[in-house]
């Protein structure tokens, strides 16, 4: 078995390690570029979501390059994500692609249910094997999400950002081939010892900048998390000195809809009570976290909030309508960026320029200095 996933963002360094602890061939498919893109939209539906047109573009590649099994996530709700699956393996099965699909669908209370899912990947390794692999990933999953949000905080502060994000790659390629906890922890430590040196100021100078406005980013999972999906906004945000906080990372997100959902403990916590007074019950996707997500960010002062979600995305339309209210009653710019294959770069970063700039504006309006 040549085992394949679709790229989200830097899941593919823990993916990558728990496969192969557990034995399994994995073929990584290239980062998702122009040509990904154009094959998805060639063979997709053209009122498919941005993120299956993407998924399925990576499948190819990776088939191209000698996979013939695929694992990817199932969904529930009104999110037709859950429809992924079904959808390429007939497209896929019609272009003459033999790709098996290994679908693993949230446990929704069943935890044997997932571990049956499991077992086709665990094949002939031990649950020693298991147990030292997940545990390498997780480590892997932490250290990338360590230098990300590192990086959130550097790109606005630093002299030249753009070394930033030439940081940031290289510390996760380190990550990416580290094979021991040490190895990992030594590069997450040197990478911030240099983003220090990125930020410093020579001799105590200033450098007479403002300090950064806040952001936070909220909206689907796949277009936060996947840099060519949404056009590097972090890095476009953090260059215009903007510092970001995104809402969703894979730790937490793995936390909550994989353990806890298996364990059948029910999610309560912050976001689902900052969105109550505007949203009670589940839309779908992360519709209801962007919700609770930017009450959150406005009780916590930030700046001002982007929405990021695929073309005719349900559950974030959803959440769109009710944003334009909490934007009001909180008095919290929100943006909302809705992009697929279509979406040029020119255009976002004129948004881009112009949301900031009102940041900053209403920042010094409110005579507001920290």
């Amino acid at each position: 078995m040549k085992l394949t996933f679709p790229h989200m963002g830097y899941l593919y360094v823990p993916i990558k390690a728990l496969l192969t602890g557990l034995g399994i061939e994995v073929v990584v498919p290239p980062r998702p570029t122009q040509r990904t893109l154009s094959l998805g939209v060639r063979y997709s539906p053209e009122f498919a979501c941005f993120p299956l047109k993407l998924n399925l573009g990576n499948f190819i590649e990776a088939y191209q390059m000698g996979a013939d099994t695929v694992l990817m996530a199932g969904g529930v709700g009104p999110c037709r994500f859950g429809y992924y699956a079904q959808v390429q393996r007939e497209i896929l099965k019609d272009l003459g692609y033999n790709l098996d699909l290994i679908v693993l669908e949230p446990p929704r209370g069943h935890m044997d249910d997932l571990l049956n899912q499991l077992r086709r990947l665990k094949a002939k390794a031990s649950w020693k094997d298991v147990i030292q692999a997940s545990r390498l990933a997780w480590k892997k999953l932490k250290a990338v999400e360590a230098i990300e949000r590192a990086a959130h905080k550097a790109r606005p502060r630093a002299l030249v950002p753009a070394q930033v994000n030439r940081l940031q790659r290289s510390a996760i390629a380190l990550v990416d081939e580290a094979s021991d906890t040490r190895s990992i922890d030594e590069a997450v430590s040197g990478y911030k010892r240099d983003l220090l040196m990125l930020t410093k100021r020579p001799n105590g100078v200033q450098d007479g900048k403002e300090p950064p406005v806040r952001v936070g980013i909220v909206g689907e999972i796949y277009m936060v998390l996947e840099p060519f999906a949404n056009q590097n906004l972090e890095e476009m945000l953090g260059e215009l000195g903007a510092e970001v906080d995104r809402s969703i990372f894979l730790s937490d997100w793995a936390f909550h809809h994989i353990f806890l959902d298996a364990l059948r403990i029910k999610k309560g916590g912050s976001v689902k009570e900052a969105a109550r007074p505007y949203l009670r019950h589940f839309v779908g996707g992360e519709g209801l976290e962007s919700v609770g997500n930017t009450v959150l960010y406005a009780n916590k002062g930030f700046d001002g909030v982007i929405q990021v979600m695929p073309f005719t995305c349900m559950p974030e339309i959803v959440a769109q309508s009710i944003l334009v209210k909490v934007s009001k009653d909180l008095d919290i710019p929100v943006l909302h960026l809705t992009l697929d294959e279509h979406s040029g770069e020119a255009g976002l970063q004129t948004r881009l320029e112009a949301f900031v700039d009102l940041l900053r504006w209403r920042r010094r309006q409110k005579g507001v200095r920290s």
